[in-house]
């Protein structure tokens, strides 16, 4: 069976729909469905001068693999007329619409897989609505938990806690809390990536892991003995870690994948090794959900100079990750 994608074209006066143009003039063994303005979709191509021809998506047609150029749509109309780079919070309530449909169909089984293009928090909560990201959105809808990765070539990186403050991440690192992310991220490597054994680093909160208690506490009171528990079930931890030499080479490959305590711990090194590559990914959902690992670019929207790269690797790991789901389902 041709697994068939849907790709959310994200916040509509930024980059998401060019790059999701950008992505249906490429060849694909699976079938890309965009959810979002149809009407958007072609003005940006024409703008970046993509040729591309949009055709209302049909759920019950049997899904093929992509025809470069030709588009199946899941069209969510916009309230007001969008201007690359200019946002508008008129139009937060289409990109949550777009959010919800592509959710409900991975629900509903019509889609193996959601890759998101970037969506802008700030005009979304200026329309009056709280949101906190993508990840949060698609946890609170499917009523689960959840745990953000990202995976680049060579790395993959989860978080422990994500779009807070910087002050506030001491108090949310408990116990609990490291020992909900190991499970979670433990049993995504399992399911999503066919690891069978999982060796995970779990990186420490404070410079050189707390130092022994003088540096913070929070490596001996939380982080410790949760990875001790777990230890104790089979699981296979190292740490708690200090996180400025966890990445050097001569570690970096001894684990599948790394728990950082907070977002710029472990993404500014991820980043580094593969801006462009690397792909979010919610571990946890009843279904597939991948992302890019860049922001709106509200500077480059309209222009056919934003780079579609970590678009189609979101897409390429979606199609991967939803067959394997879909496989494992079946046996």
């Amino acid at each position: 069976m041709v697994p068939r994608i849907a790709v959310t074209a994200g916040e509509p006066a930024g980059v998401g729909p060019d790059l999701v143009a950008a992505l249906a003039g490429d060849a694909w063994d699976a079938q890309i469905v965009a959810v979002g303005s149809a009407a958007l979709l072609l003005d940006r191509a024409r703008a970046c001068g993509v040729a591309l021809q949009c055709v209302p998506f049909d759920p019950r047609a049997a899904p093929r693999p992509h025809q470069p150029g030709l588009l199946p749509v899941l069209d969510e109309p916009l309230a007001t007329a969008c201007h690359p780079g200019r946002p508008d919070p008129r139009n937060a309530r289409a990109v949550l619409a777009m959010l919800g449909a592509a959710a409900d169909g991975a629900a509903g089984g019509t889609f193996d897989a959601v890759a998101t293009a970037p969506v802008h928090k700030g005009v979304i909560n200026d329309a009056g609505v709280p949101f906190s990201g993508h990840t949060e959105f698609f946890a609170a809808r499917a009523g689960v938990d959840v745990l953000m990765l990202l995976a680049a070539p060579g790395l993959r990186v989860a978080l422990a806690t994500t779009h807070l403050p910087l002050r506030a991440v001491a108090d949310a690192v408990t116990a609990a809390l490291v020992s909900r992310c190991l499970r979670l991220l433990d049993a995504g490597l399992r399911r999503d990536f066919g690891i069978v054994a999982p060796r995970i680093g779990v990186l420490g909160l404070n410079p050189h892991a707390g130092e022994g208690g003088h540096l913070g506490r929070e490596e001996l009171d939380a982080i410790a003995p949760a990875i001790a528990a777990l230890r104790a079930e089979g699981l296979d931890l190292q740490g708690p870690l200090p996180a400025d030499t966890a990445f050097v080479p001569q570690r970096i490959g001894t684990c599948d994948a790394w728990l950082a305590m907070f977002h710029d711990q472990g993404l500014p090194v991820l980043k580094a090794r593969g801006f462009g590559e690397a792909v979010n990914v919610t571990l946890g959902l009843p279904w597939v959900r991948t992302s890019v690992d860049h922001g709106t670019a509200l500077d480059l929207a309209g222009t056919g100079r934003a780079d579609a790269s970590s678009l189609r690797a979101a897409v390429r790991l979606a199609v991967e990750l939803g067959a394997r789901r879909r496989s494992a389902g079946a046996a």
